[in-house]
């Protein structure tokens, strides 16, 4: 996959390679919480920093105005 041209490109390309790694060995059929689970302990596996129901502040018009959770933040990386 040529992830050369995305924002974070290298840490895209590994989370990515290793939901098909988690994928193909879970197979389907559970909750998203176990997948999520699961690619967080792989990806820590791999060396990457992985914060879980990570809350990003969200900013409109340069104001707050609420904050989001993401299912994982890896290495620190926001858009």
């Amino acid at each position: 996959m040529n992830t050369n041209s995305l924002k974070h490109g290298q840490v895209t390309e590994q989370v990515i390679e290793t939901a098909y790694e988690v994928h193909h060995a879970l197979g389907h059929g559970f909750l998203e919480k176990v997948y999520e689970n699961a690619l967080a302990l792989h990806l820590r596996h791999k060396g990457l920093d992985v914060e879980q129901q990570a809350p990003i502040a969200v900013h409109y018009m340069e104001q707050p105005v609420g904050a989001y959770f993401a299912d994982l933040l890896v290495d620190g990386k926001t858009c």
